[in-house]
């Protein structure tokens, strides 16, 4: 596990690299019907352990609480484990810049985590680091899943067409980015549903890695249900 201070190994072997990770928890859980990141899992906050899965890759983690969210009142550690604590902004986007305005400027990656995806991998965070740290050029790494879903394109409740699913692929995070590239996509305040899309606004190389099918978003009650299987296997 990385100590405050420490400059993490690049994963690719290619030298050293300032590696520091965002932590988004400012959602207020509407789909969910409440704020799902400090609800426990295994007996453990979900939003502690997307920190300490951050933890493996990142020097310094910044959490991204709720505006105005006291930080984790009563909970054994206020802080769930992070270096930084920043308040959110109205949208995911707006949250995010929150984040990397409290990254070192000295940081050279920075990972970008929901933290809804509380069972992200180890080997899920090394891989996107290194796919930006190693000598593929990329500016920002996501891991993808393929869809294995047959999709369908509706107006109201006709269909209209059936989409051709070779080329289309889902998203999770952790998402790796260059510092600078992702400071510069965040310069105009535009909105996304992830970073990956900004850096493709500005024409920046964003690579892929195999996802997770374990890595599982916390979006509706039953997800938490499924996630403690998860965690109890």
């Amino acid at each position: 596990m990385s100590t405050p201070t420490e400059v993490v190994p690049d994963p690719a072997g290619t030298g050293s690299e300032i590696v520091w990770a965002i932590v988004v928890a400012g959602g207020s859980g509407n789909r969910f019907g409440r704020p799902k990141q400090f609800l426990d899992l295994g007996g453990r906050a979900v939003v502690e352990r997307s920190v300490a899965c951050a933890r493996g890759v990142a020097s310094k983690v910044v959490l991204v609480l709720p505006a105005g969210q006291s930080a984790g009142a009563g909970a054994p550690d206020p802080t769930f484990g992070a270096d930084v604590l920043v308040d959110g902004g109205a949208s995911r986007a707006a949250s995010v810049r929150a984040g990397l305005a409290a990254v070192s400027a000295e940081a050279t990656v920075v990972v970008v985590h929901d933290a809804a995806r509380p069972l992200a991998s180890p080997t899920l965070f090394v891989e996107v680091v290194a796919a930006v740290t190693g000598r593929s050029g990329a500016d920002g790494a996501i891991p993808v899943l393929p869809v294995t879903d047959t999709l369908k394109r509706v107006a109201g409740r006709r269909v209209i067409g059936t989409v051709d699913r070779d080329d289309l692929v889902t998203v999770q995070t952790p998402q790796a980015f260059r510092a600078g590239v992702l400071r510069r996509a965040h310069q105009a305040d535009a909105e996304a549903t992830d970073d990956a899309a900004l850096l493709e606004s500005i024409g920046a190389t964003v690579r892929t890695v195999p996802g997770d099918p374990r890595n599982l978003k916390l979006t509706v009650p039953q997800d938490l249900v499924l996630a403690e299987i998860l965690v109890g296997s």
